[in-house]
């Protein structure tokens, strides 16, 4: 319950437990916004008086929120044990770590603070929190203070002051605070973070086996680090049963923020891709950025997509992703536009937001359709010309875009970064035997690909429907590439392309002791090469050539036969 209170411009609200009150006590309440406490006190004397002799009166707790320049924000009612805070969403968290407020709020019995008020606290990042005790005649008793502390080798989350009495507190608040921000903003940078740079603490909330959650963890750093964002700490959890609001406990996730609080982190990433519902959820207990696997690929995509096909691929992706996440909150809800003739409430920002999201979709599918249209021209011509067409497949950073480089002597763009290359790169390859192949280059495989990814890259996909050869690029030097394998065999058989012929290539075997790459290389049939050093690849294009050995030149494209060990014919 609230209750309204119009003065000096601006609407005041009581908020809390107000029922039973007197019209008399409401009064009183509302009038606490007029008072004014210096920037340099917790709370002036004639305002902790006021409360306290209030609260006595109502038998409950009163609480305020008081700025950093000494004006009274807000003013809430609980009960004898406790107040409930009203919704901070008002003061943002900006530049320093703390929020910019104070919470003072009063205690019947002249009892120290709770642990539900250090949480508090913690959780909400307040500049302090201060209980009013109360005397037998009403007035100010003791004061409990704490604040929070910045991180320190103890690890103490914050420092509660010894009680004193209300009257002989002695503390220059204004002074206080500029050291408290000073000493957060040295502890944030004590972690060596390039200026500018995001930070981020990492989360997995998993039932799975540890050691899968800790590989999908590197995995998700590896991401992380691929969008430039520096990873501050990790935190991973086992839970019998996954909670279905928050993933991790209540408990847990106030620690992780605290933890975020320490460290400076902008943000939480978590691992799982997070339901609307969530996100939302997890957003409003910690207020901080929360980004799910999916969100984070998403926007490594937008960073490296370069051709018109990409961008539009991954701009359609991101809407997909939007679209149900979009917020229902305050001024969302608005009335806009009257409906036929000006009658009716009209739509709702939300609404049109959502409208538009649509009709954009609708857009950005239509062209998508003219793309694929090009591409179905653009094979066309390579069928007339009889190019067979060979697409590099593989797990991402496995290093297939070196591969097309060294064997077409072309520049396409790598690095040591997962999703380095979106954009489809198709190249002429002439064989040892002089035949000529399109060899083309794809968007690399992940575990835990996101659905709507898989669909928005479709034109991308369509060059793996047409191949006559999947050359299966796979990093031999990763501890995990069994794994890798067997993600990258999952998602040809989710696109329905088992049925074309694979050559395995074993990439970076130079980094592989040569024993353990000739034992891998039997027991995977693969071909052990480096992309790297071209000496290497021979026996790679031997195997391509030997594949399209029978290759009928001239033949229709549905009349055409490729030679292969024990494959069908196409």
């Amino acid at each position: 319950m609230c209750h309204d209170y119009v003065g000096e411009g601006r609407i005041s609200t009581v908020h809390g437990n107000l029922s039973g009150l007197k019209p008399s006590h409401l009064h009183r309440l509302k009038k606490a916004y007029r008072r004014r406490v210096s920037a340099h006190e917790v709370i002036s004397v004639e305002l902790a008086t006021y409360l306290t002799e209030l609260s006595r009166e109502i038998k409950r707790q009163i609480g305020v929120l008081i700025s950093r320049g000494g004006v009274v924000e807000d003013v809430f009612v609980g009960d004898e044990r406790e107040v409930i805070i009203p919704n901070l969403s008002r003061y943002r968290l900006g530049r320093t770590a703390l929020r910019g407020i104070r919470m003072i709020h009063t205690h019947l019995r002249n009892e120290s603070l709770s642990q539900d008020d250090l949480t508090d606290l913690a959780m909400l990042r307040f500049d302090l929190i201060a209980a009013l005790g109360i005397d037998t005649e009403g007035r100010p008793g003791m004061i409990y203070l704490a604040h929070v502390l910045p991180q320190n080798p103890a690890h103490r989350v914050y420092e509660v002051w010894a009680p004193t009495s209300f009257h002989a507190l002695d503390l220059h608040l204004s002074t206080f605070l500029r050291s408290l921000d000073e000493e957060f903003s040295r502890s944030k940078s004590n972690h060596h973070v390039e200026h500018g740079s995001d930070r981020a603490i990492l989360i997995s909330v998993s039932e799975k086996h540890r050691a899968i959650q800790k590989e999908s963890v590197i995995e998700l750093q590896e991401l992380a680090d691929s969008d430039g964002i520096v990873v501050l700490d990790t935190v991973l959890q086992r839970p019998q049963t996954v909670h279905p609001k928050y993933l991790l406990g209540q408990g847990k996730l106030k620690d992780v923020v605290i933890n975020a609080l320490h460290r400076g982190a902008d943000f939480l990433i978590f691992d799982q891709n997070l339901t609307p519902a969530q996100t939302k959820a997890i957003s409003e207990i910690t207020e901080m950025k929360i980004i799910d696997r999916t969100q984070l690929i998403l926007d490594i995509f937008s960073r490296r997509a370069h051709s018109r096909e990409g961008k539009l691929q991954v701009e359609l992706a991101q809407l997909r992703y939007v679209l149900p996440r979009l917020a229902e909150r305050s001024t969302s809800l608005s009335r806009l536009t009257g409906g036929i003739g000006g009658r009716g409430p009209g739509e709702t920002t939300l609404e049109l937001d959502r409208r538009r999201i649509r009709d954009r979709i609708a857009h950005l599918e239509r062209q998508q359709k003219l793309l694929v249209k090009q591409r179905h021209q653009q094979r066309a011509l390579r069928v007339r010309h009889n190019y067979p067409i060979v697409a590099l497949i593989g797990y991402t950073n496995a290093g297939k875009s070196t591969l097309l480089n060294t064997l077409t002597r072309n520049h396409v763009e790598t690095s040591n970064q997962v999703f380095t290359t979106l954009d489809t790169a198709s190249r002429r390859l002439r064989l040892l035997t002089e035949k000529e192949v399109i060899l083309t280059d794809t968007v690399g495989f992940i575990q835990k690909l996101p659905k709507g990814l898989m669909g928005a890259f479709q034109t991308t996909l369509d060059e793996l429907r047409d191949a006559d050869l999947l050359l299966h690029v796979c990093d031999l030097s990763s501890p995990t590439f069994d794994e890798q394998l067997r993600v990258v065999s999952s998602v040809l058989s989710e696109l329905s392309l088992t049925h074309i012929p694979r050559l395995l290539v074993l990439n970076k075997s130079d980094r592989v002791a040569l024993p353990q790459r000739d034992v891998l290389a039997h027991r995977l049939s693969g071909i052990a090469i480096s992309a790297l050093n071209p000496t290497s690849l021979p026996p790679l294009l031997e195997a391509i050539d030997e594949h399209f050995q029978t290759y009928v030149l001239g033949a229709p494209a549905q009349e055409r036969s490729w030679g292969y060990a024990g494959s069908t014919t196409r």
